[in-house]
């Protein structure tokens, strides 16, 4: 808990650029949820909640190391041999990561099979290096392949929580007899899709919400600029019984004025 309290601190004093080169990631731009990159392993090992947090937390690792090497090197990369570069950078960290998980969790790396060393060609990671770190500062970098990295895990983790709570009745494999009885065509190819259409979907319903919020301002009012009466609207310092007759008026005149204009 104290260090939860650490790190919501550290990140209330990050000037608002480096706030947004985090938060984007977590679900405005989700790498799978809304840029649907990196599906081929999200349908894949996404059958267990645990392996999706396996594979978000290995992509995660190699996103935000290569973000800051690649930051770091930006300016003495050549332009003509940046993607080679840029490979062999992801392919090293790539690397570590497998030898680690085959060293220290070796149920994990069976359940994620090929996918983990094909995280070096993941499109999620040489996107961000290509968009991204290869143009900002290291800060900024790290932070966005933080972001970036939380939003494919929480992706997966969701997606594998209710996949396996619906297909295999448990949660993390836990209880082990199951919590509900288990619907088989949710650990089947047809249930992934299924599952990940309609992620996608409230994804983008929740970020229109969020868009639509945002223009009404942060008080919740609807911009209403373009309404002839909003000047009085806003004169008004009390809309009740005496106020509305008058405004009706007002509009009215308005009304009158802009039709014998138009005519």
């Amino acid at each position: 808990m104290r260090m939860f309290r650490m790190l919501a601190a550290f990140y209330r004093m990050l000037p608002s650029r480096h706030k947004k080169a985090f938060t984007k990631g977590l679900i405005k731009e989700n790498p799978v949820l809304r840029l649907v990159l990196g599906t081929c392993p999200t349908l894949a090992v996404t059958t267990a909640a645990v392996n999706g947090l396996g594979m978000g937390a290995a992509a995660t690792f190699v996103l935000v190391c290569s973000n800051i090497a690649i930051s770091l090197l930006r300016k003495l990369i050549p332009d003509k041999v940046r993607l080679p570069a840029f490979i062999v950078i992801i392919a090293a960290f790539t690397t570590i990561v497998q030898m680690l998980v085959k060293a220290y969790l070796p149920a994990i790396d069976k359940a994620l099979g090929i996918y983990l060393p094909l995280i070096v060609v993941n499109c999620i990671i040489l996107g961000r290096a290509e968009a991204f770190a290869s143009k900002n500062s290291v800060g900024l970098s790290a932070l966005d392949g933080l972001g970036m990295g939380a939003g494919f895990t929480g992706a997966l983790i969701l997606m594998g929580g209710i996949r396996e709570l619906l297909g295999n009745g448990t949660l993390f494999g836990f209880p082990d007899g199951g919590i509900i009885p288990p619907i088989t065509i949710f650990v089947l190819p047809a249930g992934g899709f299924f599952v990940f259409g309609m992620l996608i979907w409230f994804t983008n319903q929740l970020v229109a919400r969020f868009d639509k919020q945002a223009a009404r301002g942060d008080t919740g009012e609807h911009v209403c600029a373009a309404c002839p009466g909003a000047s009085i609207c806003h004169s008004a310092p009390v809309v009740d019984s005496v106020a509305v007759p008058a405004i009706e008026k007002e509009l009215a005149v308005a009304g009158s004025k802009e039709g014998r204009d138009h005519e």
